[in-house]
């Protein structure tokens, strides 16, 4: 084989690659190639197919309210936007277990979850059942990781603005639980959430988290990431993983995922009693979408019982 031969072909898999990553990932594919933290190894095996997940088709039951607005966020500094999903046949005002879901980089509130809105996410059908009731609440966090940053202070957004405003409605407010949930950077930042507030944080659910084990990898795939090396070690989930004892967690993360590692380090970190799920699959739409639905059930059993 030639080495123009060799070049066209690759050139013409790796455009179509591309393409097909895109589609599958949506705003977080482009997080990682931009910040180059996928690496030629997750290039290439999904080109070759290891990445194909199965996902089964997602059902849902007739939908319940839901309401988009926007608010000045003191705590980012700037006006953010927002929606809260009630589960079918609950209306506006009706008590609820409220989970708090955390989008990815790239994402906002409406683009949190993969190939289905919030609202679409509490009217879920799992092996045919619906889920027990619960609310939940989307807003923008930026491109920040969901830790603090001098300036813009996502999580205090979500502590001190987006929950108290969800208990206002009758959310979350005692004697209903509260959880939380995320993808990739989301993902992160739920878990760190429960670790920061494990007294309000009632479960915990992370799919594919966006989890580096140094300052340097951090800096290195996004300097934006965190303020400074002080500002990781205090917001490093794996470190402060201890924080989780008695909040009941579930993560999974595919075993082609460049974030893989730092989960598994994360996973030896956690307190016992934890869920971990390490099926094949790399950091695509299609492993999000998979482990959503079983994620959601997770947390109404936990909000729930």
């Amino acid at each position: 084989m030639t080495a123009e031969r060799f070049n066209r072909r690759h050139l013409l898999r790796w455009s179509a690659l591309g393409g097909a990553a895109i589609l599958a990932g949506g705003a977080t594919v482009f997080e990682l190639v931009d910040h180059s933290v996928l690496p030629g190894h997750q290039a290439l095996i999904t080109f070759l197919g290891d990445c194909e997940v199965s996902v089964p088709p997602l059902t849902f039951s007739s939908l319940g309210p839901m309401e988009s607005g926007r608010f000045y966020s003191h705590a980012r500094n700037q006006t953010v936007g927002y929606t809260i999903a009630y589960p079918p046949n609950h209306p506006v005002g009706t008590p609820l277990p409220l989970i708090v879901m955390l989008h990815g980089f790239g994402a906002n509130h409406a683009t949190a979850l993969s190939r289905m809105s919030p609202v679409q996410a509490v009217a879920l059908r799992v092996n045919g059942e619906l889920l027990a009731p619960m609310a939940m609440v989307t807003v923008d966090g930026g491109r920040g990781y969901w830790n603090p940053h001098p300036e813009d202070n996502p999580m205090a957004m979500v502590i001190e603005e987006v929950i108290p405003m969800c208990q206002r409605l009758g959310l979350g407010l005692p004697p209903h639980r509260i959880g939380t949930m995320g993808v990739s950077m989301g993902g992160y930042g739920a878990l760190l959430l429960a670790e920061k507030y494990p007294h309000l944080i009632s479960a915990v659910a992370a799919v594919s988290p966006a989890i580096w084990t140094t300052y340097a990898q951090a800096q290195s795939a996004n300097p934006g990431a965190y303020a400074s090396e002080k500002d990781f070690a205090a917001d490093d989930a794996v470190t402060h993983a201890s924080a989780l004892a008695g909040v009941p967690v579930r993560v999974a993360s595919g075993d082609g995922d460049p974030f893989h590692p730092g989960v598994v380090a994360l996973a030896q970190s956690l307190p016992p009693g934890a869920v971990v799920h390490f099926p094949k699959g790399c950091h695509t739409g299609s492993f999000f979408t998979s482990q959503e639905p079983p994620s959601l059930a997770f947390l109404a059993h936990h909000l729930s019982t």
